[in-house]
């Protein structure tokens, strides 16, 4: 696979207590997909940590919840997995109904905060908390994959937590796009750059094309079924092939 994509990004070595890791983290060859339902706005505020994140809404009252399944499989850390639930944002800057998310769509630019963020191995655990403040714990993460779809099957402790199914697109290079993610780090608000480099990738609109279904007795589901959330998705992306490179999480003030 071409690596043009991370020629001219400079990386460092940084040592944080008994771990050492690559900054920026790139990652090399992966498979993702990501599933937008709309939830109870007044539910997902209640989940943000800063009254100057504001949730985007379609309308009022309705927010955006970006459910997303990772599979790296060649990157600076080691193969793992990974599910984020992320909450679309503005910071700052209050929201505009619709626009705003037209706004960071059209500029491929979005800026989350991270909410939940699972992942299938320690090393991927204990580097994203430190260095990031993800709120990162492990858990068991599979992929099954079947003749039309894909499943992405999330527990921990044998406790169900979530299933995301998507469909299996016809997919083109598409241009590059940026994630702007929110964390907290010890109670310090984070920002921190993702750029995605999409070898293959496809969009869907159709309700049908993604299913998010959760688990009964783990305490996320709980947190998840009071987000209110509506019955389909309203965009589902599906990646089989990209790249992206993850940059320092700095302060906000250093935007």
């Amino acid at each position: 696979m071409g690596q043009e994509f991370f020629e001219g990004v400079r990386q460092w070595v940084v040592t944080h207590q008994d771990m050492t890791a690559k900054i920026p983290v790139f990652y090399y060859d992966t498979t993702s997909m990501t599933a937008i339902y709309t939830a109870a706005t007044r539910q997902v505020k209640k989940r943000l940590p800063l009254r100057r994140m504001h949730p985007v809404e379609l309308r009022p009252g309705r927010c955006l919840v970006a459910f997303s399944a990772f599979e790296y499989r060649s990157c600076d850390i080691e193969p793992y997995n990974e599910v984020s639930i992320a909450f679309p944002i503005t910071f700052g800057r209050p929201q505009l109904p619709w626009l705003s998310a037209a706004w960071q769509a059209a500029r491929r630019r979005i800026n989350a905060y991270v909410w939940q963020l699972p992942v299938s191995t320690e090393s991927a655990r204990a580097s994203g908390v430190a260095l990031y403040g993800y709120p990162k714990f492990l858990a068991e993460i599979e992929f099954e994959k079947a003749e039309r779809r894909t499943t992405c099957h999330l527990t921990s402790d044998d406790e169900p937590i979530l299933a995301l199914t998507g469909k299996i697109l016809s997919t083109r290079p598409q241009k590059r796009s940026r994630i702007r993610t929110y964390s907290v780090l010890e109670g310090t608000p984070l920002l921190a750059n993702m750029v995605f480099n999409p070898l293959a990738m496809a969009y869907s609109n159709d309700k049908h094309a993604a299913l998010v279904q959760t688990g009964t007795r783990h305490p996320i589901c709980k947190a998840l079924r009071a987000l209110e959330l509506s019955e389909y998705p309203i965009h589902y992306q599906y990646s089989p092939v990209n790249q992206s490179i993850l940059f320092p999480a700095r302060n906000l003030l250093d935007k």
